[in-house]
């Protein structure tokens, strides 16, 4: 059958987005082998190269992958915390999230530059999560209602490129959700 995926290529698939997500996220800037991803997944490197035919192309997929867990990841948070606590911890999945595309910045700037990830559906993304998130808050009274997801996603970035530490990080996180807490109105 044309069209149809062997169940163990998508095995192989899945390993190889998860040991390129995790050589990434590990690299802090450093290259990534692609020998070394394909050797984490248990696979040959001819394997990645018929999954992934460039390095952009990994790239390109594990960024998707990874985007769309963290928006989903709000839906999942809300149902099982209250609201600031589900925003809060959102928030150091997304922190994760940026971090880990440190060591990737190169070819993600080249995918960009080409049109193939689009920054406004990146965005997009990431506000409605937000925005997931905010409404739950508003309705259980923990969230000001004056809140735009929007202006979460701009103090994130901020607090992202600006903090000098994980600390420092997770402070200002904090503070984020305090100033969006409806107790300080």
């Amino acid at each position: 059958m044309v069209g149809r995926v062997r169940s163990d290529a998508l095995r192989n698939r899945e390993r190889l987005l998860e040991a390129a997500a995790a050589a990434f996220g590990a690299a802090d800037g450093r290259p990534v082998s692609l020998e070394a991803i394909a050797r984490d997944a248990g696979v040959g490197i001819g394997t990645l190269y018929r999954h992934f035919p460039t390095r952009d192309a990994l790239v390109e997929a594990v960024y998707r992958a990874e985007l769309a867990e963290v928006a989903a990841a709000a839906g999942q948070l809300v149902e099982a915390h209250p609201a600031l606590v589900a925003l809060r911890r959102w928030m150091d999945r997304y922190a994760d999230f940026v971090a880990a595309k440190r060591g990737m910045a190169e070819s993600l700037r080249g995918i960009i530059d080409s049109g193939a990830v689009e920054q406004t559906q990146t965005r997009a993304s990431i506000v409605g999560a937000v925005e997931t998130l905010l409404k739950a808050g508003v309705s259980d009274g923990s969230v000001r209602p004056d809140v735009r997801a929007d202006d979460v996603v701009s103090s994130l970035l901020g607090i992202f490129l600006a903090s000098a530490s994980p600390d420092q990080t997770g402070r200002l996180l904090d503070l984020l959700v305090a100033g969006v807490a409806a107790s300080h109105r």
